[in-house]
């Protein structure tokens, strides 16, 4: 019989300790082993209950749920899931807890708590489970704020290549280390990272920090300009399009593809169409499929194709689908990904393709 994963809830809310209970007893392999009113008190539950998952508030007295995460994964370190405000310093504050090794995070509802939560069910539990096959990894330094030299690269032209990358689990951290590697003049990039609304314009603001590209989140009608990376907005779906012959970013609010809402399906599906055999796809760390039948397409229009490999990835779910299909040319571990794909980037003699 599969052992059940035993999860420590960790919040100074009584009525969220009561709902996420509720919510993971509901599934059969888990087991709800403790709930804690703060960190000091989870420290405790955590010695006499060795949980495989905890779930973290933010916002906590005596120590707050950064402080505590910092201390955990230089201690002891374990699959955390972050519970997050869906506010500016929310976002913040979970992005720095991702650099600190957490699995992932939950946005919590901004109305309708008890009602909200519930309607997250199948997330909660799925990043649930999905952590507790993560290996935890020790408390890292984060990133360097300031935007370093990079020098140009003299053999990559920009126009003739366009760059999608898809992430979900864990892809916080490897989009960093792309963005950082990334030297120019550099192809246009389009980036679906799984992420409610309210989140993606600080990722793409963070983001912008710690690289020479300059990274926005994606409107729609935006021009795709070489150096420049286009997030797409959580809760939209960001597409390539194509205006008078140039690339441009295009936005619809369609239904869920893939099980997500913005799809790394659809954005690959539309670079196959519109950027064909001069179009390099990228899939990285994330649970599930989504983005793995995409990158097959990119693929087949005579597209270059990579792939996070197992041992770089929080989650090996998303790379694994898209290699099991044949999607993936080339798989590497994130640290190398962007040096192969500004490779990829030398000048080539092959024709653009006409959409």
């Amino acid at each position: 019989m599969k052992k059940k994963i035993k999860v420590l809830v960790v919040d100074d809310s009584a009525l969220i300790r009561k709902m996420l209970t509720h919510i993971l007893r509901s599934d059969e392999n888990i087991v709800v082993v403790g709930a804690a009113r703060d960190p000091l008190e989870a420290r405790e539950m955590i010695k006499q209950l060795n949980p495989d998952v905890l779930t973290l508030d933010v916002e906590m007295p005596r120590m707050d749920g950064l402080s505590f995460l910092e201390k955990l994964m230089s201690l002891r370190p374990m699959p955390v899931i972050m519970v997050s405000t869906q506010t500016e310093r929310g976002a913040e504050t979970t992005f720095r807890a991702l650099e600190l090794g957490a699995v992932d995070f939950v946005a919590k509802p901004t109305t309708g708590l008890g009602a909200g939560l519930d309607n997250l069910r199948n997330e909660i539990v799925a990043k649930v489970k999905a952590a507790a096959d993560v290996k935890p990894k020790a408390f890292c330094q984060a990133p360097p704020k300031q935007k370093p030299s990079i020098p140009k690269s003299a053999e990559c032209r920009s126009s003739r290549f366009i760059i999608a990358i898809g992430a979900s689990t864990g892809g916080v951290v490897a989009l960093q280390q792309i963005i950082q590697g990334m030297s120019l003049p550099c192809p246009g990039i389009l980036i679906t990272q799984h992420m409610p609304p309210g989140y993606t314009s600080r990722l793409a603001h963070r983001l912008n920090n710690l690289g020479s590209l300059q990274v926005v989140e994606a409107s729609d009608g935006l021009a795709v300009l070489p150096d420049h990376a286009y997030i797409a907005p959580g809760g939209v779906h960001l597409e390539l399009g194509k205006r008078s012959g140039n690339y441009v970013c295009r936005l619809h609010d369609g239904p869920s593809v893939s099980g997500h809402k913005p799809s790394v399906d659809v954005l690959f599906q539309s670079v196959a169409i519109h950027a064909g055999n001069v179009a390099l796809g990228v899939i990285l760390t994330g649970m599930g499929r989504d983005g793995a039948d995409g990158l097959l397409q990119v693929r087949n229009a005579g597209g270059r194709t990579f792939g996070q490999d197992e041992q770089s990835c929080v989650v090996y779910g998303m790379p694994k689908a898209a290699k099991m299909i044949g999607a993936v040319c080339i798989e590497r571990p994130v640290s190398k990904l962007a040096s192969e794909i500004m490779k990829a980037c030398v000048v080539s003699s092959r024709p653009i393709q006409a959409s």
